[in-house]
C-alpha cells in the first residue's frame, strides 16, 4: 500500500538517496557475490555473471515496520539463497517525478537487471523508464497501469486482508465504534477502507466506522506523518472508537502511540505490526492485514534468475496465501474461528469482497 509524490529535487541530489545498504564495495551501498572455480584439470572457468538486483523504495526506505521493509526482507531472502548483488536506493519526502526517474536510470545505467519498483508512485517513472531501457526487466508494486514487455505488475488483493480484520474489529469492539485512518485518499487505499467496512459490517451493520485520510492527491505525506497518524487516532478513540486500523505506512506508528495513550486497541497493515512493536505496545495491536510483498519480491528475483521473467500483472490473493491476518497477538484467539469461516467463505467464492467504497 503506498505511493509518494513530492517537490523538486535536482538530479544530482536524486541520485545520493540510497536508502540502506550491505557492506560491499564501490559506492558503499551494494552487496553480494559473485565468481567462478577451477575445474581439477587446473583450467579457469569463466566467471559465472553476477546477478544485479536493484530496488528503488518509497518514502522511509528500510525501517518503515510495514511496506517497505516486506520489500526489503524479499530481496534479503534473495540475496541470502540466491547469491544475487544487491543496491537500494530510496525517495524522499517531497521529491519530484524527475527523482524517481533519476533513481530508476542511475540504477538501469549501473547494470542492475531486474529493478523493482516499490509502490504505485513509481508508475509514471517507470512508465517511461521502461522504455529507454528495453533490455533491463523491472517490476511495479502495487499498480497495473503502465504495460510494457519489460515489465510485470505485482498486485495483491487488499481488500480480502482488510475484511478479515474488520471482522476482527467487529468482534472486539465494546463501543460498536471503531475506525479507520488511510494514508493518502487514493484509490488503492480506498480499496482497504472498502474490505475493512464489509467486514466491519459482515457482523454488525450497526458499527459505527469512522473515516479519516490524512491527506489528499497531489500530497502523498500521509504515508510518512507519524505525529498526524497520532492525532487523528486519539481523535477518533476520543470520539468512541474502541479499534482502530490503519493503511498509512509510517503514519500507522503514530496510530499504536495513541492506543497505549489510551489503552485501546489498533490494528497494523502490511506486515505483523505486533511483531516489530515496542514491548509496551505489543498487546494493543489485535491483529494486521497482511500483504506477501516479501514473497512477490522473491518470487520475481528467483523467477529471473531461473530466465523465467514473465511479462503481465501477477495478483496475491487470499487463496495462495498472497494477504491474510496476524494471529501473533493471543487476543486475536477468542474471534479466530469466526475469521476463519469468513475467510473460507472469501476463498471459495460464496463472499465477494468489495474493491471500492
Amino acid at each position: 500500500m503506498r505511493g509518494m509524490k513530492v517537490g523538486a529535487l535536482v538530479v544530482s541530489a536524486s541520485l545520493a538517496l540510497a536508502a540502506c545498504g550491505s557492506s560491499g564495495g564501490g559506492g558503499g551501498k551494494s552487496s553480494g557475490a559473485g565468481g567462478g572455480s577451477s575445474p581439477a584439470g587446473g583450467a579457469s572457468k569463466p566467471p559465472a555473471k553476477t546477478i544485479k538486483v536493484g530496488m528503488a523504495y518509497d518514502v522511509g526506505g528500510r525501517g518503515d515496520k510495514s511496506f517497505n521493509d516486506l520489500a526489503a526482507a524479499g530481496l534479503d531472502k534473495a540475496k541470502t539463497t540466491l547469491s544475487v548483488q544487491t543496491k537500494e536506493l530510496a525517495a524522499t519526502q517531497g521529491e519530484s517525478e524527475q527523482a524517481k526517474e533519476s533513481r530508476l536510470t542511475l540504477l538501469a545505467q549501473q547494470g542492475y537487471n531486474p529493478v523493482v519498483a516499490v509502490g504505485f508512485a513509481y508508475a509514471t517513472a517507470v512508465g517511461k523508464i521502461i522504455k529507454q531501457f528495453p533490455s533491463t526487466k523491472f517490476a511495479l508494486i502495487d499498480d497495473d497501469s503502465v504495460k510494457g514487455p519489460n515489465l510485470e505488475s505485482l498486485l495483491f488483493t487488499e481488500n480480502e486482508s482488510s475484511f478479515l480484520v474488520g471482522v476482527a474489529a467487529a468482534l472486539a469492539t465494546k463501543t460498536k465504534n471503531v475506525g479507520f485512518i488511510g494514508g493518502v485518499n487514493e484509490p488503492l487505499i480506498q480499496k482497504f477502507q472498502a474490505g475493512y467496512q464489509a467486514g466491519v459490517h459482515a457482523i454488525d451493520k450497526s458499527i459505527k466506522i469512522q473515516v479519516k485520510y490524512l491527506t489528499q492527491p497531489p500530497d502523498f505525506g500521509g504515508f510518512g506523518d507519524p505525529a498526524k497518524g497520532k492525532t487523528t487516532a486519539l481523535g477518533m478513540y476520543n470520539a468512541g472508537a474502541d479499534v482502530v486500523y490503519h493503511a498509512a505506512g509510517g503514519s500507522g506508528a503514530g496510530l499504536f502511540d495513541a492506543a497505549k495513550a489510551v489503552n485501546k486497541l489498533a490494528i497494523g497493515v502490511d506486515s505483523d505490526q505486533y511483531q516489530s512493536a515496542p514491548a509496551d505496545e505489543k498487546s494493543l495491536i489485535l491483529t494486521s492485514a497482511l500483504k506477501g510483498v516479501d514473497t512477490a519480491v522473491f518470487d520475481f528475483i528467483s523467477d529471473y534468475t531461473k530466465g523465467q521473467f514473465q511479462a503481465g500483472s501477477k495478483r496475491f490473493s487470499l487463496k495462495d496465501n498472497g494477504v491474510g491476518y496476524a494471529t501473533s497477538n493471543p487476543k486475536i484467539e477468542p474471534f479466530k474461528a469466526k475469521i476463519e469461516e469468513f475467510k473460507a467463505k472469501i476463498i471459495s467464492g460464496a463472499i465477494t469482497v468489495p474493491t471500492t467504497i
